[in-house]
């Protein structure tokens, strides 16, 4: 089950060390691509929101919100000049280059042995925001076609069995219920009731654990402690 990590030289030394990449990470991007990004430790604006599988390693999840580009709509396009650069970075810094996922790109695993010898890693969520506030996350759905010359010689001999898209699927995908989600932070802050979002967002990762659901990240179970507080306490008044 999932509980807060208390241990507060590792959670430094972890912010520390991840946030000096994503730095990097956002400067590489507007270097070598032009493209203007900015990022956040899911829930950190709000900080103490790390949590932990009994002794398995801990994830720090990102995201890195695109903020300037000349296309929205060229997902494989934002998505490879992320994956370059923040390679170039991890190697920059001594680590192993990304691996790609279908909502992420996850480091290795790294630890510190002077504090601890809890494993960290980081996923780092491609996300932008439209003129309403609305959240979305960038989607990468691997089809497992890759060899265009193969799939396109199958498909002139089994045109019905072989699908006709080659390449993998990009998409931007909203993020349930996250419109104003900054603004319903402050608002929670404000009432001093930030407790209650730090017991929810616990709780809300454990129903998904014990449900065995890896459908629900970080990044969206933080909304919805967020969206459950922020109703309630608009319900009290």
């Amino acid at each position: 089950m999932y509980n807060y990590v208390t241990n507060k030289q590792l959670i430094s030394g972890m912010r520390s060390c991840c946030g000096d990449i994503m730095q990097d990470l956002c400067h590489t991007l507007k270097e070598e691509y032009d493209i203007g990004a900015t990022f956040t430790l899911v829930g950190s604006g709000a900080r103490n929101l790390i949590l932990q599988n009994a002794n398995e390693p801990i994830d720090l999840d990102y995201n890195l919100k695109i903020i300037r580009i000349d296309d929205y709509e060229d997902c494989p396009y934002i998505k490879e000049c992320v994956r370059k650069a923040f390679n170039i970075v991890l190697r920059k810094h001594g680590w192993r280059d990304c691996e790609d996922s279908k909502s992420s790109l996850t480091t290795e695993k790294r630890y510190f042995p002077r504090i601890s010898d809890t494993e960290f890693s980081m996923d780092v969520c491609i996300v932008c925001e439209d003129e309403d506030g609305n959240l979305y996350r960038l989607i990468h759905k691997k089809t497992g076609y890759t060899n265009v010359n193969s799939i396109a010689y199958a498909a002139s001999i089994y045109p019905r069995l072989v699908p006709r898209r080659a390449d993998n699927e990009y998409y931007w995908n909203m993020a349930p219920n996250s419109r104003d989600i900054k603004f319903k932070v402050d608002y929670i802050k404000r009432n001093g009731k930030w407790e209650l979002v730090r017991e929810q967002y616990k709780s809300i990762k454990n129903r998904y654990l014990t449900q065995n659901d890896h459908n629900h990240p970080s990044f969206i179970c933080y909304i919805e402690a967020v969206n459950n507080v922020y109703n309630s306490i608009k319900g009290w008044k």
